[in-house]
């Protein structure tokens, strides 16, 4: 069964964290079945998560890269930027507050994937919630989430 890949990280990300993103991606596509990925579009870390997918995108043509869209597209149409498939829009969104919108988006994306890709380094924030959120829904089973942050010396992710 095809599975489906959200990311969240802290607006301070930066390149250094392509190589061990890109990895993770490749090995989500080839020992997960991730064919979908969704990225949205604030800060550091959802541009080089959308860099990431690209780079691997041109080995693996079967992948989609959607970028992940936290008010109505009818409210501003949002043109999908270069080598993303489209934008994507949950719905049963379209009744929530402006200044709840992108907590709700994440919230119902980490509810509807399978994994969650993360770069959470510091408490009080909205990443740190949505990443807790998704912990407890790992615990039942329902998503699987790797947070970048949490690496060895050489960079590789340890779990």
């Amino acid at each position: 069964m095809e599975k489906s890949c959200y990311f969240i990280g802290h607006r301070e990300a930066d390149e250094r964290l392509l190589p061990v993103l890109t990895e993770t991606i490749q090995q989500l596509i080839s020992k997960e079945n991730v064919r979908y990925f969704y990225v949205g579009g604030y800060g550091g870390f959802d541009r080089i998560a959308g860099l990431a997918v690209k780079e691997v995108k041109k080995q693996n043509a079967d992948i989609t890269l959607h970028l992940v869209l936290p008010y109505h597209p009818a409210e501003r149409a949002v043109k999908a930027p270069d080598g993303y498939d489209g934008t994507y829009y949950p719905e049963g969104l379209e009744n929530v507050p402006r200044q709840y919108a992108i907590v709700r988006v994440n919230r119902v994306m980490v509810d509807t994937i399978d994994w969650l890709i993360a770069y959470v380094r510091h408490g009080a924030s909205n990443s740190r919630k949505i990443l807790e959120y998704a912990q407890r829904r790992e615990k039942k089973g329902l998503i699987r989430v790797l947070n970048l942050a949490d690496t060895n010396k050489e960079g590789r992710v340890m779990k």
